[in-house]
């Protein structure tokens, strides 16, 4: 294993439990944010919504419906919750919302895979993500699109690199950033391959 893809894998594994944790934050194309806990993980510690008066559990309810990353399941949730009672809007906030952010992840990572384009690496890890768990699906999103993404894009540019007929200057470019970021291999494959030749 190179050297780079060891430290992306480490700092995948170490960066993981935060990243479930954290705020949602948007995600692939389709705009869906990501789970950053469970239903069960929220039902397992003592709410904070439980001593919110009904006009603050209104306010974040209303936040969530406002924040252009939320998707369609979780703004449906969110409007059918401030229809609602006290109670389904904590439910909402305690439960509800991360069932229908599932709902909006499955929903992006089915979109990818209907992508003819979508690279074999992408292609296995989505796969293992939408037969997985609603973690397994926020870590997808969150960072193992990205590592796949990457892993899809090293073999792009090994065969541009397989390619006798390439110039000098597009075989050194290609060289330099086979080991690189993530994003730099993205950014070589759709404007940096085409500026050397260019």
């Amino acid at each position: 294993m190179r050297p780079t893809r060891t430290a992306l894998v480490l700092a995948a594994g170490a960066l993981a439990p935060a990243l479930l944790l954290s705020a949602p934050s948007s995600a692939a194309e389709a705009s869906a944010t990501t789970v950053t806990a469970s239903a069960a993980t929220a039902a397992d510690t003592e709410s904070p919504y439980d001593s919110m008066s009904e006009d603050d559990l209104r306010v974040e309810v209303a936040r969530i419906l406002a924040d252009p990353s939320s998707g369609k399941g979780v703004r449906r949730e969110a409007q059918e919750a401030l229809d609602g009672t006290v109670e389904d809007l904590r439910y909402f906030l305690e439960t509800g919302r991360w069932i229908a952010q599932d709902e909006d992840n499955s929903f992006a990572i089915s979109k990818l895979l209907a992508d003819p384009d979508i690279g074999t690496a992408v292609f296995r890890e989505a796969q293992k993500a939408l037969s997985g768990t609603a973690e397994d699906r926020s870590l997808f999103l969150s960072t193992g699109l990205r590592l796949a993404q990457a892993e899809d894009d090293r073999v792009a540019v090994s065969k541009i690199l397989a390619d006798p007929t390439i110039s000098d200057a597009l075989r050194a470019a290609a060289e330099q950033v086979i080991d690189g970021t993530p994003e730099e291999l993205r950014y070589f494959l759709e404007v940096g391959q085409y500026e050397v030749d260019g």
